[in-house]
């Protein structure tokens, strides 16, 4: 029988398979003698070794498609990173962080803003002006009043998705509403998956269909800065592509060079201010992290 490993922990790797059953699971010898450690996120085959306590082995890990290091699961497709219009105030900063590391892991990015309920209407203008050349699908979602989550399930249909963002913007509130009308499994394979539900140091999928899979992540109040040489920063920045041919030095680091289509851009208006500060500030952060190298 074949499934995905929805979580993993103390040795064994809890299985959803096609119908909602969920197998607790063992990983067969040859995977430690060989090296191979399974991950969430791996589909995987099953042999059950008892049907009545939904117990299996685990004997074959399909071809990953993609791998990610922090944290530590396979197969993952795009990245949902939710923040909230207001209570809390977007935090740009971090958002673009959210972005970089993401990016960086080869991540399509959808960002969600939770709470339209207690914004107005200037304010979603405001985020689209800045975000819409970022290459991100832009979502405004209301959880209370279930607002665009028909939108936000189809962005979700048929793929795995990590979901990322500060505290207190109605993450948990969205999953809620993402898993309503969901068969869950209940009784005695259900009490085993509770085990160390709240030891966040455990990446856990969350099956919302038999195809559809979101990975809740903790809630982040800051992120160190991801390892990269400053040059590569811009590659994370589409927006400033276009203008690039309109800079008299190459490579432009588009700060203080004279002469930068970027900058120039960025007077006019047809670049975000708030995009371009985070980058300039970034720039720094990288610059000053290789001085201490050295």
């Amino acid at each position: 029988m074949q499934g995905k490993i929805i979580k993993g922990i103390a040795g064994f790797y809890y299985v959803h398979v096609p119908g909602g059953e969920i197998y607790a699971c063992r990983a067969k010898g040859i995977f430690r003698r060989e090296k191979i450690k399974p991950l969430v996120g791996d589909n995987v085959d099953i042999e059950i070794t008892h049907a009545k306590d939904y117990e299996g082995n685990i004997v074959e890990i399909f071809p990953r498609t993609s791998e990610l290091i922090r944290p530590a699961v396979a197969n993952i497709d795009q990245a949902l990173l939710i923040f909230a219009l207001t209570k809390p105030e977007p935090n740009y900063n971090l958002l673009d962080r959210f972005l970089i590391m993401m990016r960086q892991q080869g991540l399509k990015c959808i960002l969600c803003f939770n709470k339209q309920d207690l914004s107005d209407h200037m304010k979603s203008q405001q985020i689209n002006q800045i975000y819409e050349n970022s290459g991100c699908e832009i979502l405004f979602v209301s959880a209370v009043q279930k607002k665009g989550i028909r939108e936000l399930e189809e962005v979700l249909r048929g793929k795995t998705t990590a979901v990322a963002g500060p505290s207190g913007v109605g993450k948990s509130s969205l999953v809620n509403c993402l898993q309503e009308g969901t068969q869950m499994q209940t009784g005695e394979i259900s009490e085993k998956i509770q085990r160390g539900k709240h030891t966040t140091r455990h990446s856990e999928l969350i099956a919302i269909s038999e195809d559809t899979y979101i990975m809740d992540t903790p809630g982040f109040s800051s992120l160190a800065l991801f390892d990269m040489d400053k040059e590569k920063l811009q590659e994370y920045y589409p927006e400033f592509k276009p203008y690039e041919a309109g800079c008299r030095f190459m490579p432009c680091a588009h700060i203080r060079e004279p002469v930068c289509g970027v900058r120039t851009a960025l007077e006019k208006g047809s670049i975000s201010r708030v995009r371009y500060d985070n980058y300039v500030a970034f720039y720094e952060e990288l610059k000053e992290k290789e001085k201490r190298k050295y």
